[in-house]
């Protein structure tokens, strides 16, 4: 185990010097906040059904977090690594394989978690935040909808060839997801059509999860994302384990 922390510190520093990740987990979900937030302020709005464009946007922006962490930083992230030898290098130490990646994939969640706790921070103080939900509930949404993308971003890092790839790949993955989802705009302001296309997006159940369980919905209104995000995470498990590949 001190193996394991030491090597997720020195991750973390490494991580935080890296401008691209740092920009989109702390910095790019709070421009959005603070610009959709002094357009429409955080009062009771119809539009919202009673709640503010902030307490229904919030839980939006957490999981477009989630999805630059797991789409961009971890497939861009692992596969740097691979390319530059550094996955190899860390292979050939007495640190065990689980060890290693687990390293990695930790310090994306808490480099994720960091970002959200920030976003629900600046929300709170500056435009008076509301909290309509079970803090476990969402929690537990939380994690399942970081295993579901970060085990796609796992995928993608293992089977794409280069650093250059990967971040092509995911960008033009993330991106569409970003604005059809509803994770960096209210999806009720697109067209019927498109909003039936966007139910195909991993994204949207994260959002769609989110955002109820944050403005109190019950576990049991959505079976439906829970088993996407799930099945994602088992099928993404089972291709990684197949694909993955240290060089």
């Amino acid at each position: 185990m001190r193996g394991f922390w030491k090597l997720t510190w020195t991750e973390i520093k490494l991580f935080l010097r890296e401008p691209y990740s740092t920009f989109f987990t702390l910095a790019f979900p709070l421009m959005l906040l603070f610009l959709f937030g002094s357009i429409y302020g955080n009062k009771p709005t119809p539009f919202f059904i009673g709640h503010g464009s902030v307490d229904v946007l919030l839980p939006c922006y957490a999981a477009l977090l989630i999805g630059s962490s797991g789409i961009i930083s971890m497939t861009i992230y692992m596969a740097v690594y691979r390319e530059r030898g550094i996955l190899r290098r860390l292979h050939a130490t007495p640190l065990r394989p689980q060890t290693v990646l687990g390293a990695q994939v930790l310090v994306v969640f808490l480099m994720c978690t960091l970002g959200l706790a920030l976003l629900i921070a600046a929300a709170k103080i500056v435009y008076g935040l509301r909290f309509m939900g079970n803090g476990f509930s969402v929690l537990g949404g939380y994690v399942l909808s970081c295993l579901g993308l970060f085990s796609l971003g796992f995928v993608l890092a293992s089977v794409l060839p280069t650093a250059r790839t990967a971040q092509a790949v995911a960008m033009a993955l993330f991106y569409p997801m970003m604005f059809l989802s509803g994770a960096a705009m209210p999806r009720e302001i697109l067209p019927l059509t498109i909003r039936r296309v966007a139910r195909f997006l991993p994204l949207t159940h994260v959002v769609d999860l989110l955002r109820g369980l944050w403005l109190g919905d019950p576990w049991s209104r959505h079976l439906t994302e829970v088993a996407v995000l799930a099945g994602l995470f088992v099928v993404c498990v089972a291709v990684s384990l197949k694909t993955f590949r240290w060089e």
